[in-house]
C-alpha cells in the first residue's frame, strides 16, 4: 500500500545527498510508491489539539545540484494526513529540537513517528553512549579548565568536541603540547551553556571507524567510515569515506 511519508529534516537545500541517510531513505520510498512531503522543525503548528506542519510534497533524485523538486506549500495535518513521520533534522540538540519532539510525541498514536520522540528527546548521542563507556575511549565532560588540563595531561594527545555536535563539526585534535587547548576551552565555553566533551586520541582512527545498523538490536549491515586525507574526522559530511567492512 502506497504511504504518505512526512520527513521533518534539514533544508533539502543544504544537504550533501553522496552521504545523506535521510535522502537515501526518501529514495527508496519513492521507489517503492510512496508519497514524500518535507518540512522543517520550525514549521510545526498546533493548534485546536492538531498538529500541523507547513510543507511541501517533493521528488527526489540522485542528481548534484538539482536533487529535488518541490510543489507549493500545504497546510499538512500530520495525523490525519499522514501514516508515516520521520524525525530526522540535525541537532544541534537545544531547545528548540526539544519542543518538536515534544510536539511530535502528540501525533503519536494516530500515525507512526520515527523515532519516538520520547527516545530521541531522552538519549541525546554523546550522553546516552555513557551507558557503554566500557567500549569508549577515557572520556570527559566537563566547563572547567582545569579539570580538561588534567585530563590533557594524564592522556597526552586529545579530541575536544562539543557535546550535542553533528556531522564531524567543531571536533579539534590537541597535540601533546596543548595548543591552543585553553582558547579552545574558552571558545567553547562562550559558544555553548552546556559542558563540551574531551576524549583521548586514537591514532587507529586513521583506518576508519564502523558505523553498524541494527534493526530491533540484530545488526544487518555496516560500513567503515575512513577519514580523507589530512583529516581526524571519518564523518561523510566532513570529507569521509564509507568502504566495505
Amino acid at each position: 500500500m502506497p504511504l504518505t511519508v512526512a520527513v521533518q529534516m534539514d533544508p533539502l537545500e543544504s544537504i550533501a545527498i553522496a552521504g545523506d541517510s535521510t535522502f537515501a531513505l526518501m529514495l527508496e520510498a519513492q521507489a517503492r510508491g510512496h508519497r514524500l512531503f518535507h518540512y522543517l522543525a520550525e514549521d510545526l503548528t498546533y493548534e485546536d489539539g492538531r498538529i500541523r506542519a507547513r510543507a511541501y510534497e517533493i521528488s527526489v533524485q540522485r542528481v548534484e545540484g538539482s536533487h529535488f523538486d518541490a510543489q507549493a506549500a500545504v497546510s499538512l495535518d500530520l495525523g490525519r494526513d499522514t501514516h508515516v513521520v520521520l524525525m530526522r533534522q540535525d541537532p544541534p540538540f537545544d531547545i528548540a529540537y526539544i519542543t518538536a519532539a515534544h510536539l511530535l510525541e502528540r501525533v503519536q498514536g494516530e500515525t507512526l513517528v520515527i523515532n519516538d520522540p520520547r527516545s530521541v528527546r531522552d538519549a541525546p548521542e554523546k550522553l546516552f553512549v555513557l551507558d557503554f563507556a566500557r567500549f569508549m575511549p577515557p572520556t570527559l565532560i566537563t566547563r572547567s579548565m582545569e579539570e580538561l588540563s588534567a585530563f590533557h595531561a594524564k592522556h597526552g594527545e586529545i579530541v575536544l568536541k562539543p557535546l550535542h555536535g553533528n556531522a564531524g563539526a567543531a571536533v579539534f585534535r590537541i597535540d601533546a603540547a596543548g595548543t591552543n587547548l585553553r582558547a579552545l576551552a574558552e571558545l567553547f565555553g562562550e559558544v555553548w551553556k552546556e559542558p563540551y566533551i574531551a576524549q583521548a586520541f586514537l591514532p587507529d582512527v586513521s583506518q576508519g571507524d564502523k558505523r553498524i545498523i541494527l534493526v530491533d538490536g540484530e545488526p544487518i549491515g555496516a560500513i567503515n567510515r575512513v577519514p580523507g586525507k589530512g583529516e581526524i574526522r571519518s564523518n561523510l559530511a566532513a570529507g569521509g569515506t564509507a568502504a566495505k567492512t
